[in-house]
Formats: structure tokens, C-alpha cells, sequence
């Protein structure tokens, strides 16, 4: 029964393999400098290493903003963020794996009537702005080195190549544990509250009951890793970089660096030791860092025409990502609940008076604010586009 319970997490997680392990290895094998088995191979091995070893920290701060205690509950969260990530990437539309995850555990806290965590919300969704900033400050900062590096080190063409390979493997490697230690909270933190695994020692090691539901987590996104992601890092590396090897290089580091860092319980704690702010360990979206990343060599390389339609995706994103799941989360659990008569989970502090549920004017007072703002978002997004498109044929027109 719990393995049922869990499906909805594990096609996550299948989807999360398939997608994200193109921002780890695309470029790389897009443009052959690493084989897509190899690459395959040691993004599946350091994806699970890093959620096992270093994803409790931001599973952590998710079950902050809403600890879901009912095994149906976490079901339709994940199921809720899963359905979300694949119709609106139907759709054409931006789309993250960590703000769908956020918008259904809010919907979750409107159906259950539990309030939400402004603190932990806030952390989070500050992290959506820092985490492309981020990416952008050190790839400038890291493809200067290079460039430098590269000057100065005077070697044959091919033997820098084969240097140049190595680390890209390296990389590639700390970008899967990265994205494994961040992003596995996405597909098992909500999970956490609600299955209570006994740890079990294997003789040589033990895993407590969090870290074996990360580590069937970390399975299922090594499964679409080797399933599935071929496709997507052969279009990753020839259709959205198109950057040379050395820039390919400075992005991965880049997104691997920004991703360890908001999940690191270590570094945070060292902040707290030297007197600054403790890190919020939170989930980032690699997909954004990956575009950060790549404004930042764009900018040292004196690129002034920002492509606005990707800017403005991303901002878009940030509204109708969990707007969307957040409302679907909430249909969802009200159709599981009333329909199939599945615990979804309860109020940690249940009003005074009781009533009959939910009920339809109570989805309706919720669901038609979220779609209109949903809606509006899109126009936005749109009118950004638009606007573009028109600047670049009016330029063309009269050259």
C-alpha cells in the first residue's frame, strides 16, 4: 500500500531524471565530448549519492511550509506538481519542478485549513530570484578565470581538449550530486511527515526511514536519467547553449555550485558560526540557474541585447507554476477525499466550529482568484514576447 501511495513521487522523480539531467550533461554530450552512456552512468550514480547523503536539508524547510500527515495527502501533492510539470511543458509553456512542488503543498494547506509558513514561503521563493543571480555571478566570475587560465597555460589543442573533457566529467559528476542533495526534495519531501520508515542498518551503513524514501526517490530519477534524457541532452546541447566547451564548463560548475549551496546543512552552519545568516535550505530550479548561468557569459561577453521572452517566461513561471498546481492540488484532493473517501491529511489547529467540508462555493472562492491571476500572468508573458517580436522585424525592416 505504500508503494501505491508513492507512485505519484516516483513519476516525478522519472520526469525530474529525464528533464533536469540535461542542465548536468547536455552540453557536454551535445556537443560529443562526453558519451551519452557515460554521462548517463555517472549523473545516475551522483544523483543518488547526493540525495541520500545531503537531501534532508531542503526536504527540511518544504516540510516547513506544509507538513503533509496523511499518506493520500502526499500522494496528490506530488501527483498535483507532476500533472502541472507535464501539461504546462505540453503547453509550451516555463515551467519548474520546485515551484510546482511549492504551489500543490499550498493548496494542500488551503484545503486542510493549516496555516502557511511566511517565513519558510518567503525563504523559498527569495531563492527563485538569488538562485539565477547567482548563476550569473559566477559564471562571469569562473568563465574570466578560464579565459585567463587558458592564456596563460600554452598547450597543444587536443591535449587541452582532453583536460578540457576531464572536467567536464567532474563537473558533471558534483552537478548530479548537486541536483540530487537539492532537488530530491521536490519528489519525497512531502512524503517525510506522513511515512515513517524504521532505519535499517545494511552492515556497512544504515539509512534512516527520510533517507530511504530519498534514495527510491533517487532511483526513479536515475531511471528517467537512463530512460529517458538522451533526447533531451542531445537538444539541450545543440539547440539551447550553443556555447563553446569551455562556456559549456562554467555553466554546469555554475549551476552545480549554486545547487550545493542551498543545500549544504554544513555551509549554513558555518554562516551562523561566523555571524551572518544561516542559508536557507531550500530546492532550486536547475532549469533557471542553467538560463543565470548563461545570461552571465553572455554579459561578459558584452552581449547588451537581453532576449526578453526568456526573462519574461521566467518571471512568469513564478506566478503560474504554483498558482496552477496550488488550485489542481486543490481540486484533486477534494475529488480523493469526498470521491474515494482517502484521508488526505488534517488541520494541526482545527477551527472552533464544524462544519460539513468542503465545499463547492469554498473551491470556487479559491479557484477563480487563482485562475484569473494565472491568466493574467500568461497575457503579460505574452505581451513581453510580443513587444520583442515586433522590436527585432522593425529593426529588420528598416536596415
Amino acid at each position: 500500500m505504500i508503494f501505491l501511495f508513492l507512485t505519484s513521487g516516483l513519476f516525478l522523480g522519472w520526469t525530474l531524471g529525464a528533464n533536469d539531467a540535461a542542465n548536468v550533461f547536455g552540453s557536454a554530450v551535445g556537443s560529443r565530448m562526453v558519451s551519452f552512456t557515460r554521462a548517463a552512468v555517472i549523473a545516475s550514480i551522483f544523483v543518488i549519492l547526493g540525495a541520500v547523503l545531503q537531501g534532508a536539508g531542503a526536504s527540511e524547510t518544504l516540510g516547513r511550509l506544509g507538513t503533509v500527515n496523511a499518506m493520500g495527502g502526499s500522494f496528490t501533492v506530488a501527483l498535483a506538481a507532476a500533472l502541472t510539470v507535464y501539461f504546462m511543458t505540453r503547453a509550451g509553456l516555463p515551467v519548474s519542478t520546485t515551484q510546482a512542488i511549492v504551489g500543490a503543498i499550498i493548496g494542500w494547506n488551503f484545503f486542510t485549513n493549516n496555516a502557511i509558513d511566511t517565513q519558510a514561503l518567503t525563504q523559498i521563493v527569495a531563492t527563485w530570484i538569488t538562485g539565477p543571480v547567482l548563476g550569473a555571478l559566477f559564471a562571469y566570475v569562473l568563465y574570466h578565470l578560464v579565459k585567463i587560465t587558458r592564456r596563460r597555460i600554452r598547450t597543444h589543442l587536443l591535449k587541452y581538449e582532453s583536460w578540457l573533457r576531464f572536467g567536464l566529467m567532474i563537473a558533471g559528476a558534483f552537478g548530479a550530486y548537486s541536483l540530487g542533495a537539492n532537488n530530491i526534495a521536490n519528489v519525497m519531501g512531502v512524503f517525510v511527515p506522513s511515512i515513517a520508515l524504521e532505519t535499517t542498518d545494511f552492515g556497512i551503513f544504515t539509512l534512516t526511514g527520510p533517507q530511504q524514501l530519498f534514495f527510491l526517490g533517487a532511483i526513479a530519477i536515475a531511471a528517467g536519467i537512463l530512460t529517458y534524457s538522451r533526447k533531451v541532452m542531445q537538444t539541450v546541447g545543440a539547440n539551447l547553449l550553443e556555447l563553446s566547451s569551455e562556456a559549456a564548463f562554467v555553466v554546469v560548475l555554475s549551476q552545480a555550485l549554486v545547487l550545493f549551496i542551498f543545500s549544504s546543512s554544513a555551509l549554513s552552519g558555518l554562516m551562523v558560526k561566523i555571524g551572518l545568516p544561516p542559508i536557507p535550505l531550500v530546492p532550486v530550479s536547475s532549469t533557471q540557474v542553467v538560463v543565470g548561468s548563461v545570461l552571465g557569459i553572455g554579459l561578459y561577453k558584452g552581449v547588451r541585447n537581453i532576449n526578453l521572452k526568456v526573462l519574461g517566461g521566467i518571471a512568469s513561471g513564478w506566478i503560474t507554476t504554483p498558482v496552477a498546481a496550488g488550485v489542481l492540488a486543490f481540486l484533486l484532493l477534494f475529488f480523493v477525499k469526498n470521491l474515494f473517501g482517502i484521508d488526505v491529511g488534517h488541520s494541526f489547529n482545527p477551527p472552533a466550529s464544524t462544519g460539513e467540508g468542503i465545499s463547492t462555493a469554498m473551491i470556487i472562492r479559491y479557484s477563480i482568484p487563482a485562475l484569473l491571476a494565472v491568466t493574467a500572468a500568461y497575457l503579460v508573458y505574452l505581451v513581453l514576447s510580443e513587444k520583442k517580436k515586433t522590436e527585432r522585424l522593425n529593426k529588420e525592416y528598416y536596415k
